[in-house]
């Protein structure tokens, strides 16, 4: 299952500027809280997740450089709980 055979070099710049871009997505979840959204609190606090989760997942765990399969096997499961919750929301909206 090594089959990494070459090696990707990422700069500590772009290493920082992902950090940056997480440490602001917090802050700004945080702020998200303080804010008056009504239903749309839980909807922004999943979706600043979500994004954080991504950048995470692409860069610090390198599935930017891994094989399509599994970037599109990855990209699926995003998917298919981003459906589930759609439909979880749906049903909480119209009880």
């Amino acid at each position: 299952m090594n089959n990494h055979k070459i090696e990707h070099i990422v700069p500590y710049r772009l290493y920082l500027i992902v950090l940056s871009g997480l440490i602001l997505l917090t802050l700004i979840s945080v702020g998200v809280t303080y804010i008056e959204l009504a239903n749309l609190t839980v909807f922004t606090a999943i979706f600043l997740a979500c994004i954080k989760s991504v950048l995470v997942l692409v860069f610090f765990m390198h599935l930017k450089f891994d094989n399509k399969l599994l970037q599109i096997l990855v990209t699926a499961v995003f998917v298919l709980i981003a459906l589930v919750l759609f439909i979880t929301f749906l049903d909480y909206n119209f009880r």
